[in-house]
């Protein structure tokens, strides 16, 4: 019996397939309010405040995640109320560059068409002392949900300031892709192709993070012309969230 059981483990273990009592587990629960809920310079809430909570669980090398927020009956997702993201992903690592694949799923509720789709995404992380460079790719391959499929490249930095709790963060990201209908292509660029940045600081202190940005993208709003595009929100603006890790 012990043998057999012994054998089992080994055969899991191969696969990277642990019972989770035998594999290291976290559990980690949120809370957030922004007054802009904005994902790659983007507004996902129609520049309204929006209120999010996710969890996330850990076992060994593997982590599934759900995050719920409201959408505000955006026009960017068919006057969607709220979206709740779901991601699978793994990670390793490798020397000093800590490397992570993710899958994604984006589920919408309040609304009457199909609007859900899904990503994937690769990233390598490079970590000395307080300071973080992270680079990496997201690819929504072609769906009707979208117009079409949807690259987006991205890098970023974050480094604590010593002796303090405050923390400056800096990001850039591309977004590109085939059209296969310009007017559902529009709710994930405004535009054929577009960049968006991010500089901002957060002050952590124990459970809470507070954080001030400021985001901006390289959209003409005047050529964002289907209603998907939600042009009034896909331009330069200040936010603020704070969060709560539970």
């Amino acid at each position: 019996m012990i043998a057999r059981k012994a054998v089992g483990l080994a055969f899991a273990a191969s696969f990277g397939v642990v019972p989770p009592a035998l594999a290291q587990r976290s559990v980690q629960v949120g809370a957030e309010v922004t007054n802009d809920e904005v994902r790659r310079g983007l507004s996902w809430s129609g520049g309204r405040a929006s209120a999010s909570a996710d969890a996330l669980v850990a076992i060994g090398p593997v982590e599934a995640s759900a995050r719920i927020a409201a959408t505000r009956g955006s026009a960017r997702h068919s006057d969607a109320d709220g979206v709740a993201d779901l991601v699978l992903g793994t990670g390793w690592d490798l020397g000093a560059i800590r490397l992570r694949t993710t899958a994604t799923g984006h589920l919408f509720t309040g609304v009457r068409s199909t609007i859900n789709y899904v990503e994937f995404g690769s990233s390598a992380t490079f970590a000395l002392g307080p300071a973080q460079v992270s680079g990496g790719a997201i690819y929504a391959p072609s769906q009707d949900a979208i117009g079409g499929d949807n690259l987006y490249l991205h890098a970023g930095f974050d480094s604590g300031l010593p002796g303090t709790p405050f923390t400056a963060i800096a990001g850039i990201g591309h977004s590109s892709g085939d059209t296969d209908d310009p007017v559902r292509a529009r709710r994930l660029r405004p535009v054929d192709s577009y960049t968006d940045w991010r500089l901002g600081v957060e002050y952590r202190q124990g459970r809470l993070t507070l954080g001030l940005s400021y985001i901006g993208t390289d959209v003409d709003r005047n050529a964002a012309i289907s209603p998907f595009a939600d042009a009034r929100h896909a331009g330069d603006k200040i936010v603020g969230r704070a969060r709560i890790d539970l």
